[in-house]
């Protein structure tokens, strides 16, 4: 373990939701197949928070009911039923879906409790049209239940078959347009303890998790059907969970700016106390004259449109409103994604960043007068509809006093570089009750043995048989059987048997990681085509030295077959009587370097014709073509030579 992160005290839990593959959705018999074509029905709701069991509603919940938002749903009539619309009780729960959890828990040795409850997730942001998501906890984590890492056990503490959400199609202001065919596919969540200690060990915790779905056999692929939670904290800062990672790849660049975040916000708490601020009173005061000539378009905007200007001082916040926490993002950045949140506005200026955006030093002067600010003193202001901006001013001078404190709790969304934003409150237990709905399910013993009988190959027997039936180096075996293209690899290895299995695998790990590292966009390649590009070199249509070039023309061409692709590159194979015949005019048009040099020409020819041959033929067989061709010429000279 990294002693930064140890002296730190970080500690992280991970949960990890993948898609299962099955025929039909969690609690009816539609299809788990997502659609691109016009919905054949659209219908709204508007969707309000309930109280628990013990008479709670829960914070989040309740954020959301506040927004006021109508929801809008498409569906299909032969994809989508009445359940998912929440018109009919959903059906018993998928056996087949039930099946493929219990298998993946008694993979990790957890316990599986005789009988299996349903439960209802209170969940309001329209994803669900019920209001609720559907759960059920398959198996809880055992002392054995455990994830192994060089930096220590990680231990399973539950595993969990819940509802897919509906997937968001747009949002604006007023309403958010979802479909539901996604909304009921199954999803397998396995939840770790909160015993990760780096961003690497995050990381490698969570491929070794993907590569046991993989393993499987039992869940889709591709992007959006595995999605990765956090829950991440420091000793000193604060527990944040952090929704909706979907690259693996990014997980510890996530952790790793989680941890800088905290850290540079404990720094702004110190910097607070030091400055004697102890409180922040919510003072909004209309500022709207002050404006009212203003050059910035969207104020002067705003104004026209029947808004005011609202601000808020915030005394002894000069200077830390534009100091970043996280690259690219500022503790205003922060307090923005609060109004925005709580407000509903789409954005805030603050002092720290003025002038700027049309607004002249002279409107800034005048701000602060008004309100009386030294010269420790910040301002935030807002344009937009009376109750929106105050709101958004309030939501803003609640993260301000949470900053006096220290790192406030809270749940937050992952960006696509690995920075976070503020995405609500952390829920709490208030939002989980039984589901009347739904019968509860006897696990017995003879089901769990069929589906013992039936689990697949596990990660140590694939690394020996990779290294005695395939051939593979150890090194090389261990990088994929931990990696998250295993599955792939297994599959083009059974697909293409011409081709060696160390080729395959070097491509899938190094070339692969080259071409990510260079920003090719390999995302954009369906694996289907991963394995036509194989199946080019087993049948000699291209050469193994063509693959990065033919799989980086596939990223930025993804709309091209593979022999497009092959064909627009120029690396069609050629025949072996066609290479000799090449090599053989290069090296007769280079007569006299082969003269000066003798076999040490080699090199040079070699060169000349790979500007021509590469990605078209194996460069080992060039160079022992171009070493037999200078022979024979060598000979030839020689002979001429002789009295």
């Amino acid at each position: 373990m990294s002693s930064k992160y140890a002296e730190l005290g970080l500690k992280v839990g991970l949960e990890l939701h993948q898609q299962l593959n099955t025929k039909h959705k969690l609690f009816c018999s539609c299809p788990t197949t997502l659609r691109d074509d016009e919905p054949d029905v659209v219908f709204m709701r508007y969707l309000r928070p309930t109280r628990s069991e013990l008479g709670t509603v829960d914070e989040a919940a309740l954020l959301e009911h506040e927004k006021g938002k109508v929801f809008i749903y498409q569906a299909y009539n032969d994809s989508t039923c009445l359940v998912e619309m929440d018109e009919e009780p959903p059906h018993q729960l998928n056996d087949e879906a039930l099946d493929i959890a219990l298998g993946i828990a008694l993979m990790l040795r957890a316990n599986i409790p005789d009988v299996i409850q349903v439960m209802r997730k209170v969940v309001i942001d329209g994803s669900n049209t019920t209001g609720f998501q559907r759960t059920a906890i398959v198996a809880l984590g055992s002392r054995d239940s455990v994830i192994e890492d060089s930096e220590g056990p990680v231990h399973i503490q539950t595993i969990c078959l819940e509802e897919d959400a509906a997937r968001k199609i747009s949002e604006s202001e007023k309403e958010v347009v979802y479909r539901l065919d996604r909304l009921g596919i199954p999803l397998i969540e396995v939840a770790t303890a909160p015993e990760i200690r780096s961003p690497e060990q995050a990381q490698r915790v969570a491929l070794k998790l993907g590569q046991l779905f993989r393993i499987s056999g039992k869940v889709k692929r591709g992007k959006g059907t595995i999605r990765q939670d956090l829950n991440i904290s420091l000793e000193k800062g604060a527990r944040v969970e952090i929704k909706g990672v979907q690259d693996l790849e990014l997980l510890s660049k996530v952790v790793e700016l989680e941890v800088e975040r905290q850290l540079k916000l404990l720094q702004i708490t110190e910097e607070l106390k030091s400055r004697g601020v102890t409180d922040v009173e919510c003072e909004v005061v209309d500022v709207t004259d002050i404006f009212r000539g203003s050059q910035s378009k969207v104020i002067s905007q705003g104004i026209k449109r029947g808004g005011r200007v609202l601000a808020l001082k915030l005394p002894g916040f000069a200077g830390l409103l534009g100091r970043e926490v996280q690259p690219g993002r500022r503790f205003g950045t922060e307090l923005k994604d609060y109004a925005v949140v709580w407000g509903g506005v789409k954005g805030i200026f603050h002092t720290d960043e003025m002038p700027a955006y049309g607004i002249s030093q002279q409107e800034v002067d005048e701000l602060k007068e008004h309100l009386k600010c030294g010269d420790m003193d910040a301002v935030v202001f807002v344009v937009d509809e009376v109750d929106k901006a105050r709101r958004a001013l309030e939501a803003v001078a609640r993260r301000c006093r949470e900053a006096i404190k220290g790192v406030p709790d809270e749940t937050r969304a992952a960006n696509p570089d690995g920075t976070t934003r503020y995405m609500r409150p952390r829920p709490g237990a208030a939002r989980m009750y039984p589901e009347t709905d739904v019968r509860p399910i006897v696990i017995t013993k003879e089901r769990l043995e069929g589906i013992s009988r039936s689990l697949p190959e596990m990660p140590e027997k694939k690394l020996k048989r990779f290294i005695e039936e395939y051939g593979l180096s150890k090194d090389l075996a261990l990088l994929m059987v931990n990696s998250y293209r295993l599955d792939l690899f297994e599959r083009i290895v059974s697909s293409v048997p011409e081709v060696s299995p160390t080729i395959i695998a070097t491509t899938l790990e190094y070339t692969w990681k080259s071409l990510k590292r260079e920003g090719v966009p390999l995302d954009n390649i369906d694996e289907h085509k991963i394995i036509d590009v194989f199946r080019a070199l087993g049948k000699g249509i291209i050469a193994k030295e063509a693959i990065p070039e033919v799989l980086r023309g596939m990223a930025e061409n993804p709309q091209c077959t593979v022999m497009e692709v092959i064909e627009k590159l120029g690396f069609k194979a050629m025949t072996l009587e066609d290479v000799k015949d090449f090599v053989d005019k290069v090296v007769r048009e280079n007569v006299e370097i082969v003269k000066s040099r003798g076999e040490r020409a080699v090199q040079a020819i070699m060169g000349k014709v790979m500007a021509h041959l590469r990605g078209k033929v194996d460069g080992k067989l060039v160079n022992q073509i171009v070493r037999e061709k200078v022979g024979e010429l060598l000979k030839e000279i020689g002979r001429s030579e002789k009295p």
